[in-house]
């Protein structure tokens, strides 16, 4: 029974999110349809990453278990031909080995997420980025991110309903960026805490305003408190970017 590995790109804006939910469209469960419509069978499919309702992905990995040994471009073409026209798209199909799982055979993730900081509305970039009124302090937020990588207790960054069994985790990389009137953020890390990234935007988002300073944000994560963490930044602006894994060096 081959495997596939699968790299899958989705506005999230319409979506309930990546897992299959009793109401509401999902990711997951529109892939498994197409799945079915294409080879007659109901499979699970298995993603690198649960992206919350709003969340969108630029390099998902997903991996399926097929009986009939199709050839990679067929499933690519023929899923993409049933996914239409939702704003799901599978970038790429290939034979992974009979051990790999795409949650549980990664070993770095890299979200991005994207700030606009402006007076107008979005209209391009509505529900794709973060809207903020003013232009941000890039620099100061890059400093302030530099506070948090590293292996820390992110309590302060986790959300209450979160069902890791530790809030101690280990950023690789934050790393903020101007690109004209949008600020970018990255973050990487082999795994992260539910809404960890978009806590710690919102809370660099304050510092970006002048209402916060690094050493804020530095008492912040040491108080491991949910209470000290800045607003959460909401779920449009979001994505996930990449899954790298031992033998690769991208998703």
């Amino acid at each position: 029974m081959p495997r596939y590995k699968l790299i899958i790109e989705y506005d999230g804006t319409p979506f309930v999110g990546w897992q299959f939910q009793a109401a509401g469209l999902s990711v997951q469960g529109l892939l498994a349809d197409a799945i079915e419509r294409f080879s007659g069978e109901r499979v699970h499919v298995q993603g690198a990453g649960r992206t919350d309702a709003g969340v969108h992905a630029t390099g998902q990995v997903a991996h399926i278990d097929l009986t009939k040994d199709w050839r990679p471009d067929t499933v690519r073409d023929a899923l993409n031909a049933h996914l239409r026209p939702h704003p799901v798209a599978v970038l790429a199909a290939s034979i992974a080995a009979e051990d790999f799982h795409a949650r549980f055979s990664a070993i770095g993730r890299r979200y991005v997420y994207r700030v606009i900081g402006r007076r107008a509305d979005l209209a391009l970039e509505r529900d794709r980025a973060w809207k903020v009124p003013r232009p941000l302090d890039a620099e100061s937020m890059h400093e302030a991110a530099q506070r948090l990588v590293g292996r820390h207790d992110f309590t302060t960054f986790r959300a209450a309903e979160c069902q890791a069994a530790s809030p101690v985790k280990t950023l690789d990389r934050l790393a903020v960026e101007r690109l004209g009137e949008e600020v970018r953020l990255h973050a990487e890390a082999r795994s992260f805490l539910h809404h960890q990234v978009r806590s710690m935007v919102g809370t660099l988002v304050k510092v970006g305003e002048g209402g916060w300073t690094p050493d804020d944000v530095t008492a912040a994560l040491e108080a491991k408190d949910r209470t000290r963490c800045g607003p959460m930044a909401p779920a449009m602006g979001l994505y996930l970017a990449e899954v790298t894994y031992p033998d690769t060096t991208s998703s």
